[in-house]
């Protein structure tokens, strides 16, 4: 077997947190925004930004997103 059509063992690790982080990171995001109310509506504007870029999305929700949560 060569080297380049298989991954090794530290490319296995890389490549199964990355698998975890784009599942996980649209989930937690997603259940936050549900659980918690936001001006106007950008909660919906949130669940499409989320749902539409699932990597990048639950990155800008967390920058942006959070700070326009109406705190109870």
């Amino acid at each position: 077997m060569c080297d380049s059509c298989c991954f090794s063992g530290v490319g296995m690790i890389i490549m199964i947190v990355f698998s975890i982080l784009i599942f996980l990171l649209p989930l937690i995001a997603l259940i936050d925004i549900v659980r918690n109310e936001f001006t106007n509506s950008n909660k919906l504007i949130w669940v499409l930004v989320v749902l539409l870029f699932p990597f990048f999305g639950p990155i800008l929700y967390f920058i942006f997103g959070l700070k326009q949560k109406i705190r109870k």
